[in-house]
């Protein structure tokens, strides 16, 4: 059995504990939800008030020069290509995920309106947006959603398949995809790949050019602590990137914007999917959260910041899962997430037949902050906690663990200030 001092000892081994020194903690809070928000980096605060009061407030409109604002989009691009398995030049940041992903949706429609092939294919499970997206542009352009169950792939791939659009990392159970092995599906069918990596970038290694994907998008509030709201990111593999132009062709994605010409001119590459005017203060608060995740790259040389942080991510996740069938035993838990690395993303997910909603708002009036996502006829409701590497240590787990055992135990979960349902969950 796994003790606190034990704990404590893997704690006092762990190279990457002082990365936690970038951030601020609230004091008694445990926060497993950097998978729905990020923290807040120290910096942040500093460098966006040095954006409005000396940037904004004294270089004014000259900033967009004197401060590079207008290549921030390229320049954080590029911190986030380092996370994903992208090179320079192939990532812009900008927009909403929502945003970025109707963009690279049509984009991969639109070189497939000629094929005779007219269906998209998701998870039934896959993140709401997606869903709302996929669906409304395929009305719009006369395809066909087809929502499959996890292990229906590969062989829902056939001939008539356009498109295939997966979460990554699925963001109720924490299931991941084999990138590489289901493009490689797709792509023998005929299909193209269009991968979110909200619950991957900066949680997981993502190598999207070495699997051959075809497009990407993805978010920067959540593992990347770019703050609420942050900018998202979007990723073109250079086939395709200087081909098709996105839907939104806005004039911060023309090929020269202060032209000011009457017609659209895309710009090259990855550069014609930005839109219109960008949020500069918005994006200097992702660039502090981008920057807390490359500090990792100190710790693993040549191999980059994620491989550093995948081995603590998992080493984290394991202990949780062990601990809490151990000290949670006949409580009624049961784990949703795959056991097998190579299938797990940075989350645990627990499901529980009555309750689940109850005890996660009991252990985050504790300051054990986790989330909970409601199931259905098909769906168990979640118990959903993020393991976020970076600020997150192992004496952390076994303390939230603990409080889990003492809400169960007690019947905690059952008052009622704990059952009324918040507005977000």
């Amino acid at each position: 059995m796994t003790t606190l001092e034990d704990c404590r000892a893997l704690d006092a081994q762990d190279p990457l504990r002082a990365l936690r020194d970038q951030f601020i903690i609230p004091e008694g809070v445990l926060y497993l939800d950097g998978n729905s928000l990020g923290v807040l980096p120290k910096a942040a605060p500093a460098r966006i008030a040095e954006v409005v009061a000396k940037e904004w407030g004294e270089g004014l409109i000259r900033s967009w020069n004197t401060a590079s604002w207008f290549d921030l989009p390229q320049r954080l691009g590029d911190k986030v290509a380092r996370l994903i398995g992208a090179a320079p030049g192939e990532v812009v940041c900008t927009d909403s995920t929502s945003v970025n992903l109707y963009k690279v949706l049509f984009a991969a429609l639109s070189q497939q309106k000629d094929s005779g092939r007219k269906l998209v294919v998701s998870e039934r499970s896959n993140f709401p947006t997606d869903l709302y997206i996929a669906e409304s542009l395929c009305r719009e352009r006369g395809f066909t959603l087809k929502l499959i169950e996890a292990g229906e792939l590969p062989a829902v791939l056939t001939s008539e398949v356009a498109v295939l659009m997966l979460t990554h990392v699925n963001y109720r159970t924490g299931a991941m995809h084999d990138m590489k092995a289901v493009t490689a599906a797709a792509h023998a069918a005929g299909a193209l790949t269009v991968w979110d990596l909200a619950h991957s970038a900066g949680a997981v290694p993502v190598a999207l050019n070495d699997s051959n994907a075809d497009y990407a998008i993805g978010c920067g509030y959540k593992y990347l602590n770019g703050g609420p709201g942050a900018p998202a990111f979007a990723w073109v593999h250079t086939r395709h990137a200087g081909k098709f132009e996105q839907p939104l062709s806005g004039w911060w994605g023309h090929a020269a914007p202060f032209e000011f010409t009457p017609h659209y001119r895309p710009a090259p590459g990855v550069g014609r999917y930005l839109c219109g005017t960008q949020p500069v203060i918005a994006l200097a608060g992702l660039e502090c959260g981008l920057d807390t995740v490359l500090a990792a790259e100190s710790f693993n040389g040549a191999n980059g910041a994620m491989a550093a942080l995948r081995a603590k991510s998992l080493a984290l996740t394991d202990l949780f899962i062990q601990l809490v069938e151990e000290r949670c035993a006949g409580q009624g838990l049961s784990l949703v997430t795959p056991r097998e690395h190579a299938r797990r993303g940075s989350q645990v997910c627990l499901s529980r037949d009555e309750g689940a909603y109850a005890i996660v708002q009991a252990l985050i009036a504790r300051g054990v902050i986790g989330d909970y996502r409601a199931g259905d006829s098909q769906m168990p409701d979640i118990l959903r906690f993020g393991f976020t590497p970076l600020y997150l240590g192992f004496e952390d787990v076994w303390n939230s663990v603990e409080h889990l055992v003492q809400v169960l135990e007690t019947g905690e979960w059952r008052r009622a200030e704990f059952n009324r349902k918040n507005a977000v969950t």
